[in-house]
């Protein structure tokens, strides 16, 4: 039982619309879609370092959130969270700041929910419940000058109880983004990067139904998810 990505209108990083495409397909693909509003930040422009070409460390951090329908949020602790990956100086664009970064895979490592890492209604998950996550595409661009942040993730979200049971994998893409992502009854205002390199990235998520009805009822499928991840952002590299 396999899940098809399909892509988002339009399918790159750059260009956003609040148009929202259409999911309901049944494939099992999640999709994460934002709809961005401009957002000050008091953030000066030598605040960010700046290089042609950077080295580029993400971190993520305590105090993460995931909502699914409108049901309280699951509290998520993703400390420990890491990845590296190379960053380089936009040259056409109007954002003299702007860097394309590009994470390596190999490097990318996003705590799996467990027990030990996730709570609802201030009770941990049962121990047998998890959900791993596996990264495919970690991408997108950083304006050094606003803090603003539009990261492409992808990946396949693994659910399991112990070794009774595991589901075929959710294909989950998604703009993280440091502006408002809002979908039909869930929406998240993320924060861009401050001085010291910490930032807030949403995603709200139109969730289909795939062919699996533990799955389908468990997470009471369709319907939509939010994701609310605190992460630092570090640059290192020759001006």
């Amino acid at each position: 039982m396999g899940c098809k990505l399909h892509s988002l209108n339009p399918p790159v990083l750059y260009q956003f619309t609040p148009t929202k495409p259409n999911f309901r397909n049944g494939s099992g693909t999640i999709v994460f879609s934002s709809n961005k509003t401009n957002q000050r930040v008091p953030i000066s422009a030598s605040a960010l370092p700046r290089a042609e070409v950077s080295t580029i460390s993400f971190k993520t951090l305590e105090a993460c959130k995931l909502g699914i329908s409108r049901y309280p949020d699951f509290e998520y602790n993703a400390l420990g969270g890491k990845g590296t990956g190379t960053g380089t100086k936009v040259e056409k664009s109007d954002q003299s700041g702007e860097i394309s970064i590009s994470f390596d895979l190999n490097t990318l490592y996003i705590p799996p929910l467990t027990s030990g890492t996730t709570k609802f209604l201030g009770l941990p998950l049962p121990p047998f419940l998890k959900i791993d996550i596996a990264p495919e595409l970690f991408k997108g661009r950083i304006d050094q000058d606003s803090g603003k942040v539009d990261l492409e993730f992808i990946a396949k979200f693994w659910f399991s109880a112990g070794s009774i049971y595991r589901a075929p994998p959710l294909l989950v893409k998604t703009v993280l983004t440091s502006e408002e992502s809002k979908g039909m009854i869930r929406r998240g205002r993320g924060e861009r990067l401050n001085k010291e390199g910490k930032c807030r990235l949403v995603g709200v998520a139109t969730v289909d139904p795939i062919k699996d009805v533990f799955m389908n009822t468990f997470l009471g499928l369709p319907t939509e998810c939010l994701a609310v991840l605190n992460a630092e952002i570090s640059f290192s590299g020759s001006s």
